[in-house]
């Protein structure tokens, strides 16, 4: 499944935005167990922005990063300690645009199982994994249906190990489930039966999906 996953990423041609705005960049780790699993970081109750919040490891670009992998990588190894050498990359995904008007590049790469891992406290409250099967048999509990510029975007909701993953890391692995996986899931289109749970309109380009904006290959 795993090499099946790295040949469809590696064939995969991910958005790029022409937006000029702030970048930042993470790292959706998989744990190469023998049934994989997804590592994800809950955002430390002190923050003063995405508080509470699941997301996986990453952060802003900074000056001395030779490139946005470089920000992911660096940027897991100072909240979770996870050396960059550990770290096998297996393919890019599209840029989305955050809420808080980032443009995010997400990286995906294959972890060993059992690293002493351990959270920043400054940033983070816990790690944790999720089976990769919850995500690929499409165990959502319901799903929001975010409205940007009068158009639906329908986004799964997740609740695994007590904690909620939604929002741009959700966004995130509808890409990953559907052009890593092969998965029948997409933004565009309610899924079959489940509650839909509508969001406030927003505005774009702050938190639009990639399929939004115009590509630059």
């Amino acid at each position: 499944m795993l090499e099946k996953l790295r040949e469809r990423l590696q064939a995969h041609r991910p958005q790029r935005l022409t937006l000029a705005m702030p970048e930042a960049a993470v790292l959706i780790p998989i744990v190469n167990r023998r049934e994989p699993t997804l590592l994800f970081t809950r955002r430390a109750d002190h923050l003063n922005t995405h508080r509470g919040q699941v997301a996986f490891p990453g952060g802003k670009r900074e000056p001395h990063d030779r490139d946005l992998l470089d920000t992911a990588l660096r940027e897991s190894e100072e909240e979770i300690a996870l050396p960059r050498g550990q770290v096998e990359l297996l393919g890019q995904l599209s840029e989305v645009v955050s809420l808080h008007g980032l443009k995010v590049t997400p990286y995906v790469g294959l972890i060993p199982p059992d690293l002493p891992l351990t959270p920043d406290p400054n940033e983070l409250d816990a790690i944790f994994e999720v089976p990769l099967a919850l995500f690929l048999d499409d165990c959502r509990s319901h799903t929001d249906v975010i409205t940007v510029d009068g158009r639906p975007y329908y986004v799964p909701s997740y609740q695994a190990q007590g904690q909620v993953i939604w929002g741009l890391s959700a966004m995130m692995l509808v890409e990953l489930l559907s052009e890593g996986f092969g998965c029948p899931v997409s933004l565009d289109r309610a899924p079959e039966g489940g509650p839909l749970r509508h969001r406030a309109p927003r505005r774009g380009p702050r938190h639009t999906p990639p399929s939004t904006h115009h590509r630059q290959d």
